[in-house]
Formats: C-alpha cells, sequence, structure tokens
C-alpha cells in the first residue's frame, strides 16, 4: 500500500521550517496548488505554529489565515485538512470545505473539537500530545514500563476513548504517534522503530517526520551545531521510504515532488 502524502501548507509567519514564506492566502494558495500539481495527496492547511516555544494566535487570526485558504484549494477539488486544536476553527473549516481535522492535541486542548467532528462524516487524526508549545518540551519524560512507546499508545488510547465517546466511529479515526511533540530525539526514533505496536491498535497511523530537529541532531557537523532545517531532507525522503514500508497510511511532508519520487522508485522496486 502506498502512502498518502499530506502536503504541509503553513499559513504563518512562525513555523519552523517555512514560517514566513506563504502567510498570506493567496501565497498559501498558490503553494497549495504547486504541492497538488507535485503529487500531494492531501493538502494540510494550519494558522499556527507548533514548534517549540510558538505563541498562540488569537482565535480570529487563525481563521483568517485558514478559512480563505481551504475554500479555494477545496472548490478546485483538492483534498483538505485543517491542522487545527481549536474547535472553532475546525467548524469553519470544515464548513469551508475541509475533510479531515488534523489535531495534534488528540482533543485536549479544546475537548469540543470531538463534538464538531462527530457531527459531520469528517476525518479525525488524533495525535499524541501532552502540553502547548511554549511547555511541550519539559514535558518530554517516559519512565514508565515499556518506555515511551507503551506511554504513547497508553495515552493515544485514552484519546481514542473520548473521541469514541463524543460519536466518532473508528473508521474515521487515524492515529499520529506526535513525533517531536514532547519527545526528545531518542523518543523520536523509538516511537518510528515501534511503528508496529501503533498498527496493532487497528487505526490507519499518519507520521510526520519531515525536516524535525531530531533529524538535524542525526546530521550534526562536527562541532556539535544540528544541520539546518533546509538541509535535512535527504534524511526526510530516508524515512519517507521506510516508513512507506512499514505500510502508514499517511506522511505528512513539506517537499511532496521529492517525496512522491521516493515512493514512485520504491513502487517500481517492489515491482521487480
Amino acid at each position: 500500500m502506498t502512502p498518502l502524502l499530506m502536503g504541509v501548507v503553513n499559513v504563518t509567519p512562525d513555523s519552523f521550517s517555512d514560517g514566513g514564506r506563504w502567510d498570506t492566502p493567496d501565497a498559501a494558495i498558490a503553494h497549495g496548488r504547486d504541492l497538488i500539481t507535485e503529487g500531494a495527496d492531501l493538502l494540510d492547511i494550519g494558522g499556527e505554529s507548533t514548534r517549540p516555544g510558538a505563541t498562540r494566535p488569537l482565535v480570529e487570526e487563525e481563521l483568517g489565515r485558514v478559512v480563505p485558504v481551504i475554500q479555494a484549494l477545496a472548490a478546485e477539488g483538492a483534498r483538505v485538512s485543517v491542522d487545527t486544536m481549536r474547535s472553532e476553527v475546525a467548524e469553519q473549516a470544515l464548513a469551508a470545505g475541509a475533510t479531515i481535522v488534523n489535531d495534534v492535541s488528540g482533543g485536549l486542548a479544546d475537548p469540543r473539537i470531538l463534538d464538531v467532528v462527530a457531527a459531520t462524516d469528517a476525518t479525525y487524526v488524533c495525535m499524541h500530545w501532552r502540553g502547548h508549545s511554549d511547555r511541550m518540551q519539559q514535558l518530554a519524560s517516559y519512565d514508565v514500563p515499556g518506555g515511551v512507546v507503551a506511554a504513547v499508545r497508553d495515552e493515544l488510547c485514552e484519546r481514542v476513548d473520548d473521541a469514541r465517546a463524543a460519536g466518532i466511529p473508528d473508521e474515521r479515526i487515524v492515529l499520529d504517534p506526535g513525533l517531536g511533540f514532547a519527545k526528545k530525539a531518542e523518543h523520536n526514533w523509538a516511537l518510528l522503530a515501534g511503528l508496529s505496536v501503533f498498527r496493532s491498535l487497528g487505526f490507519r497511523l499518519l507520521v510526520g517526520p519531515s525536516r524535525k530537529s531530531f533529524l538535524g541532531s542525526l546530521l550534526a557537523g562536527p562541532d556539535g551545531s544540528p544541520r539546518s532545517v533546509d538541509d535535512r531532507e535527504a534524511a526526510t525522503l530516508a524515512l519517507t521510504v521506510l516508513l512507506a514500508q512499514e505500510q502508514v497510511w499517511g506522511i505528512r511532508v513539506h517537499d511532496v515532488r521529492a517525496s512522491r519520487d521516493a515512493l514512485r522508485t520504491l513502487d517500481r522496486w517492489e515491482q521487480g
């Protein structure tokens, strides 16, 4: 099974990888069109940076960033996901044409978001999360039996219970282990090695390794300085291929063209 490629459209001034490049609706719409042309199956449109230390925008700011972009791209036939933790944004995004709510908080930041999704036929991406960007790295402790894999599995199961209680059926739930969110580099690698544990829960999986800091630290220079964000793409592509072999449902990426090339190459290899 070839995973879906979820192309990232950050309509933000401060995202870790591309903040400010597409922070106006017109620029974001044009970028979304480019990603579709390059092979994106989905567009993940977000108006709030979740990089460590980021400041949250006002609800009105987030709405103003994402709703016009979603309306335009959905009207052109794109399959659109809204990357938000807020029920108000999810509600208006779904009305504008989004069909997926990618909630990095798994319903913890705003429990009403589960009711919003349940009232529609949208897909709900439930990510593992422990706290907002200003403090999440202080919560990166997994000193329990089974370590980070067991802790994330159990905490995701709690989030699934709440989603089910709100009325979201299992077939509309996708799980994301939350690479980089309240995770140190060694936690991210352990989660990637333990993906079979999450697959065994019976849900589709979305994974977002693209250009994240654990790759920067892996590729650090002789002086220990992490590799810059824009120079982590080769490592991202390696993970894209490996994740495809792990049969994940989707991979969230910045460079769609390179990722599509990698998946096409893997597909041809597997054909023999």
